[in-house]
């Protein structure tokens, strides 16, 4: 595919390209997608509403500066306004750092089992990605400390964590915070904050630090993973930056109003926080009881461990012929796990039963 003189900028195609998790299977007469993390519920039916309404204004240019979702996100979640910037998607909050903080030469630090956007936007903007090993599936802020040098710019850790749902203390959080060297911003990837209960994402160590940003996203539990929106929130000077890379129309009229909408309402959110827990809980006790070791999620997904990485192939082609849908995970590193999307109690009684069966003796 390469093209004798038109060449893209060195590094560029190095990038593994980003793969999002299987729509379809060929079993089963009904798929269950269960490998994107999606909120089985969907959205608020008020941001249902507004979407619609928007369709009316189509040839209307959308807010520039985001004005009103802005202050929705203030009210909701007590931060200043000003200091928020929306995107299309966390993900391009992500890509805003690594081409504004970092470049050729640069360094971007990770966890071990971090979010894979991370090393792909800091290639993207010519920088070099730099993993810190994880314990236990955890981020160690010590290895991260340790894998900090002089090229350090950014360093990304989600809290709880994709893929594997698991959440380190605020105190080692901020122990982070300090520890990290002068010129580098540490930028906590809250995109499934909300599904803990009367957790923030860490903002008080925003608002505590100079050197900190959080990112959050409207995908997961409020339902607007097809708008494609996200935000952002840190300091004064970061958000200034970051405003000036920011396309002016970044974000669509429709998907500013549907999030507006939802982020307001505050009770449909609470009761998808509370159903994921249930049946969060009740999955991977599940799993646990017919031999599958889960680690405790704080996600909206769980992540069983099968004897073998065959055995995870094997399971993986099992749940597809009953026409589930979830997300192997080798390609980050784990190729003895699934990644399994907290569906609604029907999936999870579905997926408890298949894997009971495939247990069992049952295969594809």
């Amino acid at each position: 595919m390469s093209h004798k003189t038109i060449i893209p900028q060195p590094g560029i195609l190095n990038i593994s390209p980003y793969v999002a998790g299987k729509s379809t299977a060929t079993g089963g007469n009904r798929i269950t997608k269960l490998s994107s993390n999606e909120n089985p519920l969907g959205p608020s039916p008020l941001a249902r509403a507004a979407y619609i309404e928007a369709a009316a204004s189509l040839e209307t240019y959308p807010d520039s500066d985001h004005a009103e979702l802005r202050e929705a996100i203030a009210k909701v979640h007590g931060v200043a306004a000003d200091l928020v910037i929306c995107g299309a998607g966390s993900d391009e909050i992500i890509a805003f750092l690594c081409n504004t903080y970092a470049g050729e030469g640069d360094e971007v630090l990770y966890s071990q089992y971090g979010f894979s956007m991370y090393p792909i936007s800091a290639m993207a903007a010519g920088a070099t990605p730099v993993q810190a090993k994880e314990t236990n599936r955890h981020a160690d802020v010590d290895a991260l400390l340790a894998a900090c040098t002089l090229r350090t710019r950014l360093v990304f850790i989600a809290n709880p964590n994709n893929p594997t749902g698991t959440l380190i203390s605020e105190a080692e959080i901020e122990r982070l915070a300090e520890g990290i060297p002068p010129q580098a911003l540490l930028v906590l990837d809250g995109a499934y904050a909300e599904f803990i209960e009367g957790f923030n994402g860490h903002a008080a160590l925003v608002d505590a630090h100079d050197n900190v940003v959080m990112t959050r996203t409207f995908s997961k539990i409020y339902g607007l993973g097809g708008a494609r929106i996200g935000w952002g929130y840190g300091p004064a000077h970061v958000i200034d930056a970051l405003n000036r890379v920011r396309g002016p129309f970044n974000v669509s009229a429709a998907a500013l109003k549907a999030a507006q909408a939802a982020v307001l309402d505050v009770e449909y959110t609470e009761k998808c926080r509370v159903e994921n827990a249930k049946w969060r809980g009740w999955l991977r006790e599940a799993l646990i009881a017919i031999g599958l070791p889960t680690d405790e999620s704080f996600a909206n997904f769980i992540v069983p461990r099968f004897a073998s990485e065959q055995a995870a192939a094997e399971a993986d082609a099992y749940l597809q012929t009953k026409g589930l849908v979830v997300r192997a995970l080798g390609g980050y590193g784990l190729p003895e796990y699934l990644r399994i999307t907290i569906g609604d109690e029907i999936a999870c009684r579905a997926v408890a039963a298949a894997l009971t069966g495939f247990m069992k003796g049952a295969r594809a």
